[in-house]
């Protein structure tokens, strides 16, 4: 689980920070752009699980 230090870890954590990007500028803008309430709401859940997957990554990464 702490892959953190190698360079596989850092290029998850950076697909992880776009990943998080992407879907909270869909689930933001997705009302004008006049995107679906089910998709919006689903970006907004991949948001959810990005944001907790990177603290995870990051409490890992101190403890290590």
């Amino acid at each position: 689980m702490n892959d953190t230090k190698n360079a596989g870890g850092m290029m998850v954590t950076a697909t992880l920070w776009l990943v998080l990007l992407v879907s909270a500028a869909t689930n933001s803008i997705g009302q004008f752009a006049g995107l679906d309430w089910t998709f919006r709401m689903i970006a907004g859940g991949i948001s959810v699980v990005c944001i907790v997957l990177l603290i995870v990554r990051y409490i890992a990464r101190r403890r290590a």
